[in-house]
């Protein structure tokens, strides 16, 4: 299913765009060193609860997933790049963490992530990963225009992180949204330009490349529900909500 905002609906869709975004500011801001995973859940399920907001992964139960969830927030450390089930783990100084959250406000979900080095800044290949990450959703960005399709997306995810020497794996990408957090089309992290749903005004897209190192093949934690890297090599995942409109795209889970 593909949902299409009218543009009324797309401004109803905003305030869950600015609350994850704020949200996953707010929980940078506040890890450290010593910040136990359930915490950040905790920080996150109470924000929720603050609003009246609904999350979309507490009793969220897909068939790739060992669910339901059981949780608000997905925390992916280090080797951990999708799906990471929140546990009792204390941050280190130098941990990759990810965090990834959607929520459904007014009926509307927006779903978003960011990946950050904890207590110290990323060492360079880590900024060099994490860098070319967010280059590569702006330059899909940049191309969630009306009459574009979906694979020009891909296409510029793909493009740019090859270009900077990374693989890239094509089981999880990102999605459509609206009134459901995972709704078509699936937006494949590489793809051929010109191919796929043609993009129309009122499309809410979750856009997310992630990238491994020094891999692009997965494996699943014993958890059934944590993807990391087969080789165990960090991992990075940044995702921004998008509205296609019939001009410029509009960044609802941005927060300037």
């Amino acid at each position: 299913m593909i949902e299409i905002l009218s543009p009324s609906e797309v401004e109803a869709a905003r305030p869950a765009g600015r609350f994850v975004g704020e949200t996953l500011r707010h929980l940078r801001e506040r890890t450290r060193v010593g910040t136990n995973l359930l915490e950040i859940d905790e920080w996150a399920a109470q924000r929720i609860e603050d609003v009246g907001a609904v999350s979309c992964y507490v009793d969220y139960a897909p068939s790739f997933g060992s669910g339901p969830f059981g949780h608000v927030i997905c925390t992916s450390v280090n080797d951990a790049v999708l799906h990471g089930l929140p546990h009792d783990y204390a941050l280190r100084a130098g941990d990759l963490l990810t965090l990834d959250f959607a929520v459904s406000i007014d009926g509307w979900v927006a779903d978003a992530a960011i990946t950050f080095s904890v207590g110290q800044p990323a060492t360079p290949d880590e900024q060099r990963m994490i860098d070319a990450s967010e280059k590569a959703l702006a330059a899909a960005i940049s191309r969630a225009r009306a009459g574009n399709r979906v694979g020009d997306l891909s296409h510029a995810i793909g493009k740019t992180l090859k270009r900077a020497g990374f693989r890239v794996n094509t089981q999880f990408g990102g999605h459509g949204v609206g009134s459901t957090m995972h709704q078509d089309p699936h937006i494949a992290n590489d793809g051929r330009p010109g191919k796929g749903t043609v993009l129309r005004p009122g499309m809410l897209l979750a856009i997310e490349p992630w990238v491994m190192a020094d891999t692009d093949e997965l494996v699943v934690d014993d958890d059934g529900w944590t993807l990391r890297s087969a080789t165990g090599a960090r991992t990075c995942h940044v995702e921004h909500t998008v509205a296609i409109t019939s001009g410029d795209p509009i960044v609802l889970t941005r927060v300037d």
